[in-house]
């Protein structure tokens, strides 16, 4: 019989659930000689050798082979693999899996005293739980730790999708069993990822639909933000290498757009927009007008932005050079006018969804925005 000692975040019932997808069947273990390896804000832990501590955590029983494959699935996200070592429950030792690796701070000999269960729940067990389930439908399809943010950030975004708006006042109400979803597939997987389905899904007449294969490129929620001067009446445009302008065969990959990027987990659309503005343009921005929030491509991708205005002070020398330089963003800042944005948007030189949809708002909006701020 295959037993696994699991410690940390497997033993949020939720999660290893999901990695199993069944219920199993668990009891109280204790792992001596290590200590939890973590802090309190950790989204993983691991294990560290420490004479004399105790690891509390859950023993599990009645696993065939193909749970232990599901684990060691989950595990490899995380960057930890399978070990055996001997664990007491009930008063009775036993031989068991566990997983650990070197963990994001094992190098530093920091012990796991701040972290707990019930927090880490709170912070992070939705979207582990979310990205367990990925992996789950994934299964056997190895996925490399460098995947983990990205999952982390499109489960958030999957979290988003569950609680936000969906009004149907003249579109369908999808119902249960309108979609039937017969097999997943995951071709290919980097930063971002393309998935395939085959799937049903009913008709306007009531009728299905033959089984069909979709593809989707999956990125994630992302921001944008204008920032606008109403007393200059002139807004902040970033310009840098694009590379789907690239890949299309554009004689001009440089862009002219609005401050964007993606959301993080844990982050608001709101919070990624100030963030992005610090990180791009060194502006620190606070009044933020939402605009519209959609999916510019809804036949291909699973992309959805949260645009904004921002309302600020855009004195002359505010256009900078800026970017992360951990991601090599090389950018720069034009101070427009009003009248020199739509002037590019009429000649075809902005050319992005987002910022020609805040140029038209803007153009509703301005003369409102003016007088407030005047």
């Amino acid at each position: 019989m295959l037993q696994v000692f699991v410690y940390g975040p497997l033993c949020h019932a939720p999660l290893l659930r999901a990695v199993l997808g069944h219920d199993a069947q668990t009891a109280p273990a204790i792992l001596t000689d290590h200590s939890v390896c973590a802090q309190p804000e950790a989204i993983c832990a691991t294990l560290q050798s420490a004479a004399g501590a105790q690891v509390q955590g859950r023993l599990i029983c009645g696993l065939v082979a193909e749970d232990l494959a599901r684990l060691d699935h989950f595990a490899a996200l995380f960057g930890h693999a399978p070990q055996l070592a001997d664990v007491v429950s009930a008063g009775q030792r036993h031989r068991a899996h566990l997983y650990a690796g070197p963990g994001p701070y094992a190098e530093t000999g920091r012990s796991g005293a701040g972290w707990s269960l019930s927090n880490w729940g709170a912070s992070w067990g939705e979207l582990v739980v979310q990205v367990a389930g990925d992996l789950h439908r994934l299964f056997p399809q190895p996925v490399s730790p460098y995947r983990l943010g990205p999952m982390l950030v499109r489960a958030a975004s999957r979290l988003r999708a569950q609680v936000g708006a969906a009004p149907t006042t003249l579109r369908r109400s999808m119902q249960t069993g309108d979609i039937v979803i017969e097999a997943q597939r995951q071709p290919y997987s980097g930063f971002f990822a393309v998935e395939e389905y085959d799937l049903s899904f009913r008709r306007f007449d009531d009728g299905r639909s033959p089984v069909v294969t979709r593809a989707a490129f999956v990125s994630t929620d992302a921001v944008t933000v204008l920032p606008y001067d109403p007393v200059r009446d002139r807004v902040l445009l970033i310009e840098q290498f694009r590379t789907g302008p690239l890949a299309r065969g554009d004689r001009q990959p440089w862009q002219l757009e609005a401050i964007a990027g993606r959301i993080d987990p844990g982050e608001t659309p709101q919070d990624a927009a100030r963030r992005e503005a610090e990180e791009e343009a060194g502006l620190h921005l606070t009044r933020l007008l939402p605009i519209a929030n959609y999916y510019p491509t809804p036949g291909a991708k699973t992309e959805f932005i949260y645009s904004f205005l921002a309302l600020t002070d855009l004195p002359d020398d505010c256009a900078i050079c800026g970017g992360e330089a951990s991601e090599a963003e090389d950018i720069q800042g034009h101070l427009v006018p009003f009248t020199g944005l739509m002037d590019l948007v009429a000649s075809g030189e902005v050319a992005n969804a987002p910022l020609i949809l805040t140029a038209f708002w803007l153009q509703r909006e301005r003369s409102r925005l003016r007088g407030q701020g005047a």
